[in-house]
């Protein structure tokens, strides 16, 4: 059996959820997509929610409510979901692309700083923080750079820094809800504030039509993930350790670095590569195990970003291997998964 890279975290329980919403005749935004937000304040604790139908329309929400400027820069990572260049386009904005660490997933206050100073034509009037990977910087140093900054913990849900999570960072925040982010209920994202004057702007920025609100089998399924985090938490760590013992022993390839203090939820398990690609990925194909680049779908994967720019970020989105880690991975697969890292070329 193939063992894939990601696999969304759906079981019975969650399949009941949904089974109901569908007996009862109520799939559009209602009841559910209510009880979800309520259950996620007491998990995020947030000030104001609203449930939409996409991250792609969380984030163009959240651009248009910071009320910048026309054409102003709004930095962001050369690794962050390339779709984020298309509506910060939309939203009447410039993408202004920063670099990473060597090896980090996120940019820094440093490469945010840097990309601040040098986008003379384009000013940076604000930010967009993707965690990729789940990964999160210095919180600290990039707010004090002074610009507002909308955050986006699509992977990295229950990542952070002792009780300052993920998302507590923010003027807004995204949580997604797609296939491949940490709590994946088949679409839809959450867009919300922590402080109670940004919330009372996104609270006061008028009403929405429905067809823009997350649909109840979505918010079901979301809803069963919220209480299943913790056990769903705990299955990550353990095939993570696994994994991280294999790491070690073949010593060769990179783990990711991350600062004092962070907790990891453990969305992934990278390593980046002192070989190439495409010979692990023809190797683990040979041991019926799914193994992919991390950022083939960064605006540095896919060729938007030049080298002299993000030197780092377009180097180890060339490196960056992921492999299988989700809680649906039996221990026998999650072994098979530790022997391939161990030996791996």
């Amino acid at each position: 059996m193939i063992i894939e890279v990601y696999s969304p975290t759906i079981r019975r329980k969650e399949m009941d959820a949904v089974l109901t919403v569908m007996v009862e005749e109520k799939i559009g935004p209602g009841e559910q997509s209510a009880r979800l937000i309520q259950m996620a304040k007491e998990h995020l604790r947030f000030d104001y929610c609203l449930a939409l139908r996409s991250p792609a329309m969380a984030l163009f929400f959240a651009l248009k409510l910071l009320d910048l400027p026309p054409l102003s820069g709004v930095a962001v990572s050369a690794l962050s979901p390339a779709y984020y260049v298309k509506v910060i386009e939309d939203a009447g904005f410039t993408a202004v692309f920063c670099d990473t660490g060597e090896a980090c997933a996120c940019p820094d206050a440093i490469t945010i700083g840097a990309a601040i100073a040098t986008a003379e034509k384009t000013p940076v009037r604000a930010a967009v923080l993707y965690h990729n990977l789940g990964f999160m910087p210095d919180m600290d140093g990039i707010a004090a750079l002074g610009i507002p900054f909308i955050e986006d913990c699509s992977a990295a849900y229950m990542s952070g820094f002792g009780e300052n999570k993920a998302g507590s960072f923010g003027v807004f925040t995204i949580l997604g809800l797609e296939e491949r982010d940490m709590l994946t209920s088949g679409g839809g994202a959450l867009l919300y504030a922590s402080e109670r004057r940004n919330a009372a702007v996104l609270r006061n920025a008028g009403w929405s039509p429905p067809e823009y609100g997350l649909p109840d089998m979505n918010a079901a399924m979301a809803l069963v993930q919220f209480r299943e985090t913790e056990k769903n938490m705990q299955k990550r760590e353990k095939i993570a350790e696994l994994y991280t013992q294999s790491a070690l022993r073949q010593g060769r390839h990179k783990l990711f670095v991350y600062p004092d203090g962070f907790e990891y939820n453990n969305y992934a398990f990278p390593l980046v590569l002192e070989t190439g690609m495409k010979e692990l990925i023809a190797y683990a194909k040979r041991k019926e195990i799914v193994v992919e680049s991390a950022f083939s779908k960064t605006p540095a994967g896919i060729g938007l970003v030049k080298q002299d720019i993000c030197p780092a970020a377009c180097s180890i989105s060339l490196r960056t291997a992921l492999f299988p880690i989700y809680p649906r991975l039996g221990d026998a697969a999650a072994l098979r998964v530790a022997k391939l890292i161990q030996t791996m070329p």
